[in-house]
């Protein structure tokens, strides 16, 4: 048992996430066979690593984010592919990445850069071949990686067959594959929308199409026309969709929109919320388009039939919600029967470095979703870099290590963005003219777009594409500081970022008190300083303090009346200036926006 008191032990949530096996490769025979009798062969994800104990993989896992048009050009035409991905193996595998998450790669018009799929079981030929895929899968178990796929559930591309066939005929048998309705009629005959929905990415969530007369709901982009989840053969299709992939031996998905895949069948009007929204659009709830409880059975479904294969799948869900309980459902509650990992955007995808309120979201995930392991997430393609959110102009650098420090130490799985473990910056657009991504497009200049944060990952400074590619003209430009920011240049600075990071991840995966430790909060009336304890079963015991003010602050960790015990401290990590070691219960000061982690014994 830890060194706790019973009182203290009492009040804990145990964070069940210590190192489990990583990935092995395997074709397509292989994944079958699996799903066909899943114990009777070894699965394409099966561990080639000891497990420890009995705990699955992902409940520790640190995953990767790849957006593949910004990785890594492997041919020279700008844009990133699979190909590129496998270049840098070497590279994530020294990181210590234990899966990567690849962004859409499926055939695609690209109009939302791949999350309009116009085929589900092939390769974008701007990508590779699906021969390519086989081989980086491969190539990633060698390396102990496993790899996961980005599925859109919610909709496809107005260019997939389906639609195609869908928006010819009423009568056509992918018509209802897809939410269609008659709409209304003004005074002149005009056909109007059925109600007031907007789409996120600007005007209505409804298209008219006059071969049928009828108009079809999109919950994004007009060419992204929403399935019908109602109809059971599109579950059967989209499930079959992802099994080809299974079998071919990805590891699991990350789920994009998943939140939002049924809709209010009475196509009742959303509660105006008052005020318009970057697009111009009105202001208005989404209680009869998001988070539905008919989609909870869809996912009860989905897990189910992951979980006939062999190798410890995972589900990962993009879930936006507004409490940390509302994620508890996503886990499948006390059954832990729906999503491994939805996503927790609580904790990281804010702006504003407060101690108390990043104490309090750690808090409510070890009381509010039953023990489930949470995946904490400070980037991704879809958000302003943490570099740029939480920093301040002057201390960034110090303010980036705190993040990754509450990122790697504080329980459950981890998502790193590329370019995160680096500090690459977002590079916004200033003329609407550089934008590519078309919510910028549209909504320029209150919205200016995804563009910044997605631009080229910077791998060394050999000349102004950043090692990305050989190309002068790359899909989004190069940010300016690659000259400094770089994967090349951070490598051989033992001081910098990157290898922060390793040093971060490398302790995560040797401690048994990261990796399966009750996590305990320290000094917990402090507003500007950020303290807990991680403490194994066999007593072991970490200790974190994060200072998140630009003044020194000076502590008293309070471990005995916090239940822990332990008499010295030695230092393991400290940033910006060295922090001695020494006697557990004296005062400690930390510098402005310090990151300390030490072992308590």
């Amino acid at each position: 048992m830890p060194r706790l008191r019973p009182l203290a032990r009492a009040m804990l949530s145990v964070c069940a996430c210590v190192v489990a096996g990583w990935v092995a490769a395997s074709d397509r025979a292989q994944g079958s066979a699996a799903r066909a009798n899943p114990a009777a062969t070894a699965s394409p994800a099966a561990a080639t690593r000891p497990a420890a104990q009995s705990e699955p993989w992902w409940r520790h896992a640190v995953i990767y984010e790849i957006y593949p048009r910004s990785f890594q050009d492997s041919n020279g035409d700008g844009v990133g592919d699979l190909n590129g991905i496998a270049q840098r193996l070497d590279y994530l595998e020294s990181l210590g990445v234990d899966a990567i998450w690849i962004a859409p790669f499926y055939p695609s018009p690209q109009v939302d850069f791949g999350y309009d799929i116009s085929d589900y079981r092939a390769v974008d030929p701007q990508y590779g071949t699906l021969a390519d895929f086989d081989r980086l899968v491969a190539a990633a178990g060698r390396h102990h990686i496993r790899v996961l796929l980005d599925m859109v559930l919610n909709h496809t591309s107005d260019q997939h067959p389906w639609f195609r066939e869908a928006a010819r005929s009423r009568d056509s048998p992918r018509h209802d594959f897809y939410v269609w309705n008659d709409g209304r009629s003004d005074a002149a005959g005009k056909h109007l929308p059925p109600n007031n929905w907007v789409s996120l990415f600007g005007g209505s969530a409804w298209e008219f199409v006059p071969a049928v007369g009828q108009f079809y709901y999109h919950m994004f982009y007009r060419q992204q026309p929403d399935l019908n989840w109602r109809n059971p053969k599109v579950e059967e299709a989209m499930f079959a969709a992802m099994r080809f992939w299974l079998d071919i031996g990805v590891a699991g998905f990350r789920l994009d929109a998943i939140t939002t895949l049924f809709e209010d069948e009475k196509l009742r009007d959303e509660p105006a919320l008052g005020g318009v929204n970057a697009q111009g659009d009105p202001r208005l709830s989404d209680v009869y388009t998001n988070n539905l409880p008919e989609v909870h059975g869809v996912i009860r479904r989905l897990r189910a039939m992951s979980d006939t294969y062999a190798g410890e799948r995972v589900l990962i869900g993009e879930t936006y919600v507004p409490n940390t309980a509302d994620l508890d459902p996503w886990y499948g509650g006390a059954l832990h029967n729906e999503l491994q990992l939805p996503m927790d955007t609580l904790v990281g995808l804010g702006s504003k470095l407060d101690a108390g309120t990043f104490r309090q979201r750690l808090i409510e995930l070890q009381t509010q979703v039953h023990d489930s392991p949470p995946l904490l997430v400070f980037d991704n393609h879809d958000n302003i870099r943490s570099w740029d959110r939480y920093g301040d102009g002057v201390h960034n650098a110090a303010i980036a290590r705190i993040v990754a420090t509450l990122l790697l130490t504080s329980g459950g799985a981890a998502l790193l963005y590329q370019g995160e473990e680096i500090g690459q910056t977002t590079a916004t657009p200033t003329r609407i003219e550089d934008v590519r991504d078309p919510i910028g497009i549209t909504g320029w200049p209150r919205e200016k777009g995804r563009d910044g944060e997605r631009t080229p990952m910077q791998w060394d400074a050999s000349s102004a594409q950043a090692g990305f590619s050989t190309n002068p003209r790359t899909w989004l430009p190069v940010t300016a500081n690659y000259r400094s920011i770089n994967v090349q240049s951070e490598s051989a600075d033992p001081d910098s970022l990157l290898n922060w990071h390793r040093r971060l991840i490398a302790l995560r995966q040797s401690n048994a008190a990261l990796r399966s430790g009750w996590t305990v909060m320290l000094d917990s009336t402090n507003s500007s300083v950020l303290s807990y304890a991680r403490v194994g079963a066999e007593g072991e015991t970490i200790v974190v303090a994060l200072n998140m003010s630009a003044q020194p602050q000076t502590i008293s960790l309070g471990l005995g009346a916090s239940g822990v015990a332990g008499s010295r401290l030695t230092t393991l990590l400290a940033s910006p200036a060295p922090i001695a070691g020494g006697a557990a219960d004296r005062a400690i000061t930390l510098a402005p926006f310090a990151a300390w982690v030490a072992s308590l014994r």
